[in-house]
């Protein structure tokens, strides 16, 4: 007969349980190691989604995590699994993140997620450390959504906010499909997306934003996630001789776009403290210097903790838009292509956090992300929550990113500590012994 499961309720395992340190000094290696997949002369990584680049790190995680025994799964939106068994065949407990980045991306968005997980498995397999639960960590697809619009398409699809064939349709600039480049790269899974049951996910991440290293505090407990919408806006007029064509008499899309773009800004400030309005891609057509700018393509982020308040800022932007277009005879379309509302994470996933926090000896405080992830997605299937690490000056998205080995570490103690708290409550209520 089989031996019995070690008793989860004994203080023995408990004391175990906080003994467990993750090695710092690995877990920073590991990100420079992959930083340099991908990395740019000024120190950050160009790696976006489903390129040659992605395809090599994925190989990598993929040969790190088998070489530590788990089982590495893809399913049909490239999303990828490595699951250590635990004591009873049960949906795992998952943590992770993305391993893509912006065109100008830092070494630490979305990758502190991935390897500090894959640092907290380590750390259990060098101590032998059996959990009740198996324990996965997860590679999102397209997070960053800067190459496929939207954002966080993978998980997505898997929290069922997308159809899984409109997803991988969805076009780059280049006109390649997501499902085109997913084959390409040779990570397109037998697995269906979101026929992967979970019991719990967890996401580390940097806060990128300023809050935590300003107030001087370790950890970002989060317990949800603003909303918000992207749109996109074509602006039209007509193209025309620079030197030929007299001011009264130009359709110029560009300045109808410049106007716009202020009003942008003011709608965001007319909701504040919390509302952001951004406008952060702008294509101009036919971009010559002696041409008068014929048509403006601009893609608009709206962002608030608020639905009733996304809703005012949208009605406010398609007035803005009528407003500014028509008294310059210009013509104008949009399309709200992605609303994300606003999330509230699981209270037990919370509690983990906040007594892994405490538990560690860090400083720490309640927050609400102002930036989207994958935990949104999760948060609509199964628990979820995330942990804040700081990052100096809040600057993401950029390559002067920056995240300081300690910090990284504290991010990943935490959340090694909170997964192993959800799974020694999660045996408790099941009545193991």
């Amino acid at each position: 007969m089989r031996a019995r499961a070690p008793c989860y309720r004994s203080a023995a395992t408990e004391t175990g349980m906080r003994n467990l340190t993750i090695d710092a000094e690995r877990l920073w290696d590991t990100l420079m190691e992959t930083a340099a997949i991908g990395g740019t002369p000024k120190g950050g990584i160009c790696r976006l989604t489903l390129t040659e680049l992605d395809r090599q790190v994925r190989d990598w995680f993929k040969a790190r995590a088998e070489a530590l025994g788990c089982t590495v799964t893809v399913d049909d939106m490239g999303a990828m699994f490595a699951r250590r068994p635990g004591q009873r065949d049960i949906p795992p407990i998952a943590m992770g993140s993305h391993l893509d980045t912006q065109p100008t991306g830092g070494k630490f968005d979305g990758c502190l997620g991935v390897l500090g997980a894959l640092e907290a498995l380590r750390t259990l397999v060098e101590a032998g450390y059996e959990t009740y639960a198996p324990i996965e960590v997860v590679n999102w697809t397209n997070e960053e959504g800067s190459r496929f619009a939207p954002a966080m398409i993978s998980s997505g699809v898997f929290a069922g906010a997308f159809a899984r064939d409109w997803a991988a349709a969805q076009k780059d600039r280049a006109g390649v499909s997501f499902g085109e480049a997913l084959e390409a790269i040779g990570y397109r899974g037998a697995q269906r997306c979101g026929d992967h049951p979970l019991t719990a996910f967890f996401e580390l991440h940097i806060e990128q934003g300023p809050i935590l290293e300003a107030e001087g505090k370790e950890i970002g407990v989060v317990t949800g996630v603003q909303g918000m919408r992207w749109y996109e806006v074509t602006i039209t007029g007509q193209e025309a001789h620079t030197g030929a064509t007299p001011m009264r008499l130009r359709r110029n899309a560009l300045v109808g776009a410049a106007r716009l773009i202020e009003r942008i800004d003011a709608i965001a400030h007319a909701h504040a403290p919390h509302a952001v309005g951004t406008v952060g891609l702008v294509e101009v057509k036919p971009n010559s210097r002696n041409v008068v700018p014929g048509e403006v393509f601009l893609a608009v982020d709206l962002r608030h903790p608020e639905a009733a308040v996304l809703d005012a800022m949208e009605a406010a932007l398609t007035r803005a838009i009528g407003e500014v277009c028509a008294p310059l005879g210009l013509e104008s379309s949009s399309a709200k292509i992605w609303d994300n509302p606003p999330v509230v994470f699981d209270p037990d996933c919370v509690a983990a956090v906040r007594r892994a926090a405490e538990q560690s000896g860090f400083s720490h405080r309640d927050m609400v992300s102002g930036a989207g992830h994958d935990a949104a997605y999760l948060a609509r299937v199964v628990p979820a929550t995330m942990i804040f690490a700081p990052c100096r000056g809040g600057i993401s998205h950029n390559e002067a990113e920056f995240t300081s080995k300690e910090q990284c570490a504290a991010g990943a103690q935490v959340l090694l500590q909170a997964v192993l708290d959800y799974d020694r409550r999660l045996a408790e209520r099941q009545g193991a012994s």
